[in-house]
């Protein structure tokens, strides 16, 4: 794995051409995107310090450039990259330069730091819950959620404060502003019915022994698709837990876990142990779980989230997060005997006070179980036929031994050829897709969203048409046009792309899609646009007369 530079040092890579190519952020415009410089050299040495130097010259904010009536952008922009980016994970940073680039220096950072009021933020936050948001609004409403209106404001709060801190402005504005309420996610755990349909489903579709394994554990998803083969130990049946993996803009990342606790040794179920040593005769690779796209890396965090609301809609159990799957582990555990400072080991948290604060209504059941006990064998009183134990309502599966179920996997029911496909997302969102193949010879995929499965087959018949259509004109439009005989490789590799994406013209996009050099597209993009000009077969004649000529 590449080594990472240091925060604030910009980013080194070599282009294709085999220069290297040094970026770095000196400021943001006005929409709060960045603005960036960039430098080339033949060596890696001579780019790192070339780009210290234009880091020097122009790069970001100096500490004797900080002053009081600087506007609160510019001091957002310092405050993170100084004090707080060095100290947060790639996938935390990712969401906060988020916020401070859409939300925050938009709306507040022309402001100067010193005229920045309590009123001014509590108006932001108002604009932010109304229509503050900017992607996606169509599925979920123009505003912002509470939980991210308060992300806004404890970014705006902890930047401010530290101005405080320096000396800036002598009180923080942000203390005292008004927050939507902070809101418990509901948590949903399976009932022991549904785990049986589940885990039925799961086996039909490969991905028994992921779930199988997280529902025995409590396993966070990164940590569950880090495990590798050397991590378990099956004659003892000790799974030691060291590392994550997690997506940042498209790359995996492998790292330790979020704290120190959640560095730990868990003890598998032999039955689990059993599967597991089953499952590896199957699979070859150092990953417990490999990817059946990519070579040598673990599935994707992403992709398995995204199973997993396949499995439970076919399984006809109700929708729930990853996460929720630890949830249940730590449900049926706790109902099964296991104390809570166990527990807490397995699950990774930092104290048992924290698997308290989580599973206190399991906890609450308990206690009231355990007090009719004490007061039975104290009293020597005896429980009443047909009574019902204390918590018994929460719990319904204590009653009695689970019954088997009779499940059958689903099967799924295959749509027309040209029809496109429906998945339900969660309770209330609903995706189309259409995936014809182009004139290329790739598939091309659009999606579609609504709030019902009716509304979304509408939708997905519109794109449908849509798509044949433009696949039609397309075909027309390639039909009179045959590649001439005397072009290069490249100059065929890029005539190829051109014909078949005419309305994309950035050197850079076909390039990038292309696999060639930025250069190279440029050299030969007047050509071929030539030979694929309207005029058709004069300007292709004239073309191939000046690489004739050349």
């Amino acid at each position: 794995m590449a080594r990472k530079r240091k925060a604030g040092d910009g980013t080194v890579r070599q282009r294709k051409d085999g220069r290297w190519e040094g970026r770095i952020v000196i400021g943001y415009d006005d929409s709060g995107y960045p603005k960036t410089k960039n430098v080339l050299a033949k060596t890696k040495k001579e780019c790192v310090e070339k780009l210290q130097k234009l880091k020097e010259d122009c790069g970001g904010l100096k500490p004797e450039k900080v002053r009081s009536e600087m506007p609160f952008g510019d001091w957002l922009t310092y405050w993170y990259e100084n004090h707080s980016k060095p100290k947060i994970r790639p996938t935390t940073q990712e969401t906060y330069e988020s916020r401070i680039r859409l939300h925050i220096i938009p709306e507040i950072g022309d402001i100067p730091l010193n005229k920045l009021t309590q009123n001014d933020l509590q108006q932001f936050y108002g604009r932010l819950k109304k229509s503050g948001r900017k992607r996606f609004a169509d599925k979920y409403g123009e505003g912002l959620s509470d939980r991210m209106v308060r992300m806004c404001h404890a970014t705006c709060r902890s930047a401010l404060e530290k101005a405080v801190q320096d000396g800036l402005i002598r009180v923080n504005p942000a203390i005292g502003c008004k927050l939507p309420p902070k809101k418990a996610r509901e948590m949903q755990v399976l009932t022991r019915e549904e785990l049986q349909r589940f885990l039925i489903q799961a086996k039909f579709e490969g991905y028994y022994e992921v779930f199988l394994l997280d529902l025995a554990t409590g396993l966070r998803r990164g940590e569950l698709m880090a495990l590798q083969w050397d991590d378990l130990n099956f004659k003892t049946g000790v799974l030691n837990v060291n590392k994550q993996v997690y997506d940042v803009r498209g790359q995996l990342q492998i790292s330790t876990p979020k704290t120190k606790n959640s560095v730990r040794k868990i003890v598998l179920p032999p039955a689990v142990v059993a599967v597991l040593r089953e499952y590896k005769k199957t699979v070859d690779s150092r990953w417990m779980f490999p990817s059946p796209v990519k070579e040598d890396c673990p599935i994707t965090p992403g992709v398995v989230r995204r199973r997993l609301q396949l499995i439970l809609e076919h399984a006809g159990c109700k929708h729930v997060r990853f996460h929720d799957l630890r949830h249940t582990f730590a449900t049926l555990a706790l109902e099964n005997g296991m104390d809570v400072k166990t527990l807490s080991a397995m699950l990774g948290h930092v104290s048992a006070a924290t698997t308290l604060d989580i599973y206190t209504h399991i906890t609450d059941d308990m206690r009231l179980t355990a007090a009719a006990n004490i007061d039975r064998g104290i009293g020597k009183a005896a429980p009443q036929e047909g009574a019902s134990e204390p918590g018994q309502e929460t719990a319904p599966a204590q009653a009695g031994k689970p019954s088997m179920t009779d499940f059958k996997p689903y099967v799924g029911r295959k749509r027309k050829s040209g029809t496109g496909c429906i998945s339900q997302i969660n309770d209330h969102l609903f995706e189309g897709r259409y995936s014809p193949k182009w004139p290329d010879g790739k598939k091309h995929a659009r999606n579609v969203y609504a709030h019902t499965r009716e509304e979304c087959e509408e939708k997905l018949k519109v794109l449908i048409v849509e798509m044949n259509e433009e696949r039609k004109n397309l075909k027309e439009q390639l039909a009179d046009i045959a590649p001439p005989n005397k072009l290069t490789k490249t100059q065929r590799k890029l005539w190829d792309y051109m014909r078949l994406h005419p309305e994309v013209t950035e050197f850079s996009t076909i390039a990038k899609r292309t696999g060639l050099a930025r250069n190279t597209v440029k050299k030969h993009y007047g050509v071929v646009a030539g030979m694929l000009g309207k005029g058709g077969r004069e300007e292709s004649e004239t073309a191939i007369i000046n690489i004739d000529n050349r």
